[in-house]
């Protein structure tokens, strides 16, 4: 496969793509047309994108991973992901997250409203002085785009598959799963879902102010909450028999997206 290097300024006002964050067990979305892989270089380091369309909107792709999943979730360098989406003309961003539940069964579709980050060894920002725009604080109030959630929500219900609208995502570091204690510690803080990629990945798209909003797959009980060891090959086998649905509600939030505005 030939890439190509791109750098694109940010879309003016009324313009722009569709963004699509994904990670394990998502590499390709077959419903991209003429998609091209392309390298774009950012302020933070490169990074391998698709970019192609959907409904005939412009959509860009990022593997989390890579698309040989070869980068573990600690070392994902999520600045020049954000980047790039920006410097693709991004204007909005899907993304596919696989969680583990506390409370919810294997199989169940999240959609967050709030996020809790436990992790410890992440940038935490994107304007660490060596961008133009200073020193930034930004309000996380809101982190993910309302209108972007009732639109997953409303993409569920066409597609016939029930979403549970609300709940909040806890990100630990990884790659190791989490502890039975830290799991106790985080559904006392009203944790519904944790995994590994959700923050800071929200946190730098909204500090660029890129609309954001995650739709999350229970792939396993969180630690110490089933009756197995967690097991990547369950996981495996939990995305295989969920991932079609998953990508046909994406498929019908991005036709959604496509409209005009009214």
């Amino acid at each position: 496969m030939i890439w190509s290097n791109v750098q694109k300024a940010a879309p003016s006002m009324g313009e722009g793509a569709l963004g699509v964050f994904a990670g394990t067990g998502f590499y390709d979305i077959e419903h991209l047309a003429d998609g091209e892989r392309v390298t774009v270089s950012t302020h933070f380091g490169p990074v391998q994108a698709i970019e192609g369309t959907w409904h005939g909107r412009r959509t860009v792709f990022i593997a989390r991973h890579g698309f040989d999943h070869a980068v573990p979730p600690h070392m994902i360098n999520y600045r020049a992901n954000a980047f790039a989406m920006r410097q693709l003309g991004v204007a909005e961003i899907l993304a596919i997250n696989v969680v583990g539940g506390i409370g919810l069964n294997v199989g169940d579709l999240v959609v967050p409203e709030d996020f809790m980050d436990y992790t410890k060894r992440r940038d935490v920002t994107l304007f660490d002085g060596t961008t133009t725009e200073g020193l930034v604080h930004t309000d996380m109030s809101e982190p993910y785009s309302q209108r972007l959630r009732r639109v997953l929500v409303e993409a569920a219900d066409r597609v016939g598959e029930q979403v549970i609208d609300g709940g909040v995502y806890g990100c630990f570091d990884g790659p190791r799963f989490e502890t039975r204690t830290e799991i106790r510690a985080a559904q006392s803080h009203g944790v519904s879902v944790v995994g590994m990629t959700g923050v800071p990945e929200v946190v730098f798209s909204v500090e660029l102010g890129i609309p954001y909003a995650s739709l999350c797959i229970v792939s396993n009980p969180a630690a110490g909450l089933g009756s197995e060891a967690i097991a990547h090959e369950h996981l495996v086998e939990v995305l295989a028999d969920r991932s079609p649905t998953v990508i046909d509600i994406l498929d019908a939030a991005a036709s959604i997206l496509a409209r005009p505005a009214a």
